[in-house]
């Protein structure tokens, strides 16, 4: 393991004029060396942050057979609710990991909803713990708007107008949250929690508890990246890696818990909308970079297409029986 470290990075003025040239340099900077960030600055109580942390132990805690009564074959093609350790697949592989999925509440009447677009409708929430429902869907918009001031960072990072992905990409974004809790495994355990991958979208924002695992691959390398109280770490997903050319390349990375604990994480993937076509952003340097294979030895760059065909693709190997059920 390296001991490189990655950088924090203060977000509290990157829509002042006089300071954001400085953080966007620091964006180009540290997109292109890691593809992860550690984001200070964000405005997301620390309140808000313990209470979805507590109220998720609580859930876990649970009975499983109670757990499973929110679960993802449920709610159909919104693609919502729980799923048990060894449900979810990375790479062909089971994740030692349960979790649950949720997205923006949409109700019946959403036009979307009504088309029976995927991964639209309604979340499912458990009756235990009480609030849950609430915190989550607080976090949810929380969360969400960090995620349009690190995308105006990123655009000013590329010499874009500060609203250039709000204003072609992420005026209505695919908002995806996770709750994941990797159960407790021995010390010396070699069994990934979640296994080598990179994020679909664009930016993925995460919270983790105290306990850690998590591994990020820059430059060939393994770095940890530990917790740091009151941060989030996000990192660039495979679409900025198309839009950007590979300038801005998206990191694989993965969780191995060996601290004898259950640890949780929060996962907000903040994407384009479902159907907005993806295309390489005019006017930004080419990469001339040597071309790293990937971990799955496929190119994102011959992608043509919308966010949404993209995505089924994807997740359609993560849950393959789920998707002959509901899809």
């Amino acid at each position: 393991m390296s001991n490189r470290q990655i950088p924090i990075i203060d977000f509290s003025k990157i829509d002042d004029p006089e300071a954001s040239a400085s953080v966007a340099k620091q964006i180009s900077e540290v997109c292109r060396e890691h593809g992860f960030f550690y984001v200070a600055g964000h405005g997301v109580s620390t309140e808000l942050q313990k209470r979805i942390e507590t109220l998720s132990h609580a859930f876990f805690a649970l009975p499983e057979e109670e757990k499973m009564q929110i679960a993802m074959r449920k709610a159909g093609r919104a693609w919502r609710g729980y799923f048990a350790v060894n449900d979810e697949l990375t790479s062909g592989k089971p994740d030692k990991k349960e979790g649950i999925y949720f997205g923006l509440e949409l109700g019946k009447d959403d036009l979307r909803v009504k088309a029976g677009l995927p991964l639209h409708g309604a979340n499912l929430f458990p009756e235990h713990p009480e609030h849950f429902k609430e915190t989550v869907l607080e976090y949810i918009a929380a969360v969400t708007q960090v995620g349009h001031k690190v995308m105006r960072g990123i655009s000013l990072s590329l010499n874009l107008p500060a609203d250039y992905f709000y204003q072609k990409y992420n005026q209505d974004p695919l908002i995806l949250f996770r709750i994941f809790h990797y159960p407790p495994q021995p010390v010396n355990t070699s069994d990934w929690g979640v296994g080598e991958h990179t994020d679909y979208g664009l930016l993925t924002i995460l919270l983790q508890d105290a306990v850690g695992g998590l591994q990020v691959k820059s430059r060939g390398e393994w770095i940890a990246a530990p917790p740091i109280e009151n941060t989030f770490i996000c990192n660039i997903g495979d679409m900025l890696d198309k839009m950007t050319g590979g300038i801005y390349r998206s990191t694989p990375h993965r969780v191995l818990n060996t601290s004898g604990k259950g640890r949780l994480s929060f996962p907000l993937f903040f994407d384009p909308g479902f159907d907005t076509v993806i295309e390489r952003i005019e006017n930004i340097p080419q990469n001339n970079t040597t071309t790293v294979p990937r971990w799955d030895n496929a190119d994102v760059h011959q992608f043509g297409g919308t966010y949404g065909e993209y995505l089924l693709n994807k997740i359609g190997k993560v849950f393959p029986g789920l998707k002959d059920e509901v899809l």
